[in-house]
């Protein structure tokens, strides 16, 4: 009989995991050990991993894993596993890319309306029983830019299209995209500055992005642009863009994450008009780990078959 491969579950949500190993049919080819996040892996499962999925390790963990040959990251971003300064050469690292689909497209629907409409002005009048009269601006023929043109780019452009948005943007590879109307490599992102009426950051976290939106670059955008960040936190200089807001360099901002999160609460962001803090909602779901599982076991299928894994992290790009 071919010994069973040794899996480590390092998290607090197994049972979805768990469900789609067995319905995958692969549960007679695994071993699987669970794990709470809080608690630390004894020597004995260290010794045995042989696949770990989790959302983060810390330091010296992984060394310590001598059969260790691919790692899951539970997140989109890598940015922690790629810090460590012991990752191991050889690991196969793959990341959760593509698991926001369901929900973070419709948030950055929602952000786009709130910024275009005046329903928030009409509450705060509703509390003081004022009508006010305040036309909504339209949507359509505006230009909605996208730095980060990747899977929930294009879904979120297929979607802005729909309203009537002119979609450009960045990419990598800058190849067509359907329902994007100019696809521009990274060096010519000044042009998606210039057009953009919003502007919609999706970057990884990478060296290169790292305060990528500064005060230089703040100050190729329209004055009336609104910027939405649905990507990493540490792609604004947060110094710049509150004293853009303030001098109306531009008209605002839709904030979804932040270098550090909590965000703190003597920060600058939340007393700065025109800048609009949320929780990091934008892609958390209610069924997340269901899609995270799908992707998990395909790719588990795929290592158990000797399949190239999905989702592999590009060290040299960093994500």
């Amino acid at each position: 009989m071919t010994s069973r491969t040794h899996v480590l579950l390092w998290t607090d949500s197994t049972p979805a995991y768990l469900d789609a190993i067995k319905a995958a049919g692969l549960a007679d080819r695994v071993e699987v050990d669970t794990l709470p996040r809080k608690e630390k892996p004894t020597a004995a499962q260290m010794a045995r991993t042989e696949v770990l999925m989790a959302y983060g390790v810390p330091p010296g963990l992984l060394p310590a894993m001598p059969k260790l040959r691919w790692a899951q990251a539970m997140m989109a971003g890598v940015e922690a596993w790629m810090a460590l300064p012991d990752l191991p050469e050889g690991l196969t690292l793959t990341c959760a890319r593509g698991t926001h689909k369901e929900s973070m497209p419709e948030n950055i629907l929602g952000a786009l309306l709130y910024v275009a409409k005046p329903y928030a002005a009409a509450v705060e009048n509703q509390k003081l029983r004022k009508w006010v009269h305040s036309p909504a601006q339209p949507l359509g023929g505006k230009t909605l830019g996208i730095l980060g043109l990747g899977a929930i780019g294009q879904d979120v452009a297929r979607a802005a299209a729909s309203f009537g948005l002119r979609v450009i943007g960045t990419r990598r590879r800058a190849a067509p995209v359907a329902d994007v109307a100019e696809v521009f490599p990274a060096e010519r992102t000044p042009e998606v500055l210039a057009q953009s009426d919003f502007l919609l950051l999706l970057l990884p976290a990478t060296r290169e992005t790292d305060n990528f939106i500064n005060a230089e670059r703040l100050g190729m955008m329209k004055p009336g642009a609104w910027l939405l960040n649905f990507g990493r936190g540490h792609l604004i200089k947060d110094d710049d863009l509150v004293a853009a807001v303030k001098a109306r360099k531009i008209a605002g901002a839709v904030l979804d994450v932040f270098r550090q999160e909590p965000l703190p609460a003597d920060h600058p962001f939340w007393g700065t008009e025109g800048i609009i803090v949320l929780p990091h909602i934008g892609g958390p779901h209610p069924q997340r780990d269901k899609f995270v599982a799908r992707l998990f076991v395909d790719n588990l299928g795929r290592f158990l078959d000797g399949k190239p894994l999905k989702e592999v992290v590009d060290r040299q790009s960093g994500y």
